[in-house]
């Protein structure tokens, strides 16, 4: 999220959730509408914000069985949305955690077949 320009809620990583994500717009952007173009175009809900940050946020929801490629294709699916949309935000972000995503992989034991 951050290597497209946009900032996590709560700010401070280490209150941030194992199980939601929410990402903060910056003003003047719909998450609502970004949202409805995603799940129009590609099927893929996300969650809304909720209260004051109503239109603002959207939250992406990794509770349970979430692994990395459900990831990769959940931020494929945001990053292609945010262009549908016109939203600004620097390319490459599905890249980026791909990239992140192989170097957490080869730093991890090898689960026992």
């Amino acid at each position: 999220m951050r290597h497209w320009g946009f900032e996590l809620l709560p700010l401070n990583p280490a209150e941030y959730s194992d199980a939601l994500t929410a990402v903060l717009l910056p003003p003047g952007l719909d998450a609502d509408a970004l949202r409805k173009t995603i799940l129009d175009r590609f099927d893929l809900s996300l969650g809304t914000g909720l209260g004051k940050l109503k239109g603002r946020v959207f939250r992406i929801g990794h509770l349970g069985d979430f692994n990395d490629l459900m990831l990769a294709g959940t931020l494929a699916g945001i990053e292609m949305g945010l262009a549908l949309a016109n939203v600004p935000h620097r390319k490459g972000g599905v890249l980026a955690a791909l990239d992140h995503l192989a170097e957490s992989a080869r730093a991890a034991p090898r689960k026992a077949a």
